[in-house]
């Protein structure tokens, strides 16, 4: 008897269902775009600080935002995933192929915080399925080299205009953020920075309330120069430099990129409708740069001067196989033929451009903790070497 009555007692009280959204986050219908006529067309006029629900905003906490990241499986994905994680929001990760893809990032936030949710870029529908729960859309799908599969246009242009006006057809979308490239122009001779300037300009046409963010040259662990270079350096013992390295950048640590997104996301809306130039406090030629790459790897700097024209030459074959080979061919680093368009001027902060300061943030030197990585290519190890400080010079021996 006592047995049927527990099975009669748990028929009538079934148990609440744990796997959607809204049990997980129980944010009200309105912010989902459901029924309301205040989110049919555009986006909301204000930021999302009047979303937060519960909690003392760390991890545990539940914020209200709930954040679809296109491209979070990249580089300056992971950071941004961990600080919308630790004040308490939910990421909605979008990816495609492997399910390992999306792995590392479920660590970053409490249970039921980082969704993965595997996707089509060129399926609308599968798109509209990953930010059906979200009111916040964050962009930063890019990329500096073509495939077969995917051009230049198709992943930084088209993707980004498909992404706003998916957007604006939500209705419930209260924030849109566009990761974009310091230099976008559509007279760049880059067709990278050409479809970025482009895509800003859809953006833009589409949701006029969107932010625009446009970050320099991104260092961090997994960045796509200093880690090239110091991998060439150590395997062949010197490192070619593209018309000297006289060109001049302003790279930012990617984690302050990170911060400047959040930062966006949370003001009173006074980001919205707004372009920001990200670069870092200092400006550095690549050969000063390479330079202090060199020092911290701890091995003696050989350069081989390669001008534009030639560097031009050995990254071409590349780009007239692509479409004609019935293979994938290798990924360009060092010699890629639109990164080489791309560094032939310089990429600095404009004068009267928003920035860092803006948005509240102070950036970080390049020089200290965002290039310690760079100790894991020390041939004996992190403590290989002399110190700067003890460094000899030719010009010091007798």
């Amino acid at each position: 008897m006592q047995t049927i009555s527990r099975r009669l007692a748990r028929e009538s009280f079934p148990r609440p269902a744990i796997y959607s959204l809204k049990s997980l986050y129980p944010i009200s219908d309105q912010y989902y775009g459901a029924y309301d006529r205040r989110y049919a067309s555009t986006l909301a006029t204000r930021g999302v600080g009047h979303l937060v629900r519960k909690g003392t905003g760390g991890r545990s906490s539940v914020s209200g935002i709930v954040a679809t990241v296109f491209g979070a499986t990249g580089f300056l994905g992971r950071y941004l995933v961990q600080e919308l994680a630790k004040m308490g929001s939910q990421v909605l990760v979008p990816f495609r192929g492997s399910e390992d893809a999306p792995r590392h990032l479920k660590l970053m936030g409490d249970l039921g915080q980082i969704v993965p949710m595997k996707y089509n870029p060129r399926d609308e529908d599968s798109i509209k399925a990953v930010m059906a729960k979200a009111n916040v859309v964050i962009n930063l799908i890019g990329r500096e080299y073509e495939t077969r599969n995917y051009s230049f246009e198709v992943v930084n242009h088209h993707m980004a205009e498909q992404l706003a006006k998916i957007s604006k057809e939500h209705g419930g979308i209260m924030r849109f953020i566009q990761l974009s490239c310091l230099g976008a122009s559509e007279s760049s001779p880059s067709r990278m920075l050409q479809a970025k300037a482009a895509a800003e300009e859809s953006i833009l046409r589409e949701l006029p309330e969107a932010t625009i963010l446009r970050p320099a040259v991104m260092l961090g662990t997994e960045d796509r120069l200093l880690n090239p270079w110091a991998q060439f350096a150590k395997k062949y013992n010197f490192l070619p430099l593209i018309g000297n390295g006289s060109t001049k950048i302003q790279p930012v640590y990617v984690a302050d990129v990170a911060s400047a997104v959040v930062a966006a996301l949370k003001d009173d809306g006074s980001s919205m409708g707004k372009v920001y130039e990200l670069g870092g406090p200092d400006v550095y030629t690549l050969h000063q740069l390479a330079e202090l790459m060199y020092e911290v790897i701890r091995e003696w700097p050989h350069y081989v001067n390669v001008p534009f024209p030639i560097a031009k030459a050995i990254s071409m074959p590349r780009e007239l196989l692509l479409n004609k080979v019935p293979f994938p061919l290798p990924t360009p680093s060092i010699f890629n033929l639109d990164l080489i368009h791309a560094l032939s001027s310089d990429k600095l902060v404009s004068q009267d451009a928003l920035t860092f300061n803006d948005l509240g943030i102070v950036p970080h030197k390049v020089k200290g903790y965002p290039i310690e990585f760079l100790i894991q290519y020390r041939k004996g190890g992190p403590n290989y070497g002399s110190t700067v400080s003890e460094r000899v010079t030719p010009e010091s021996y007798p």
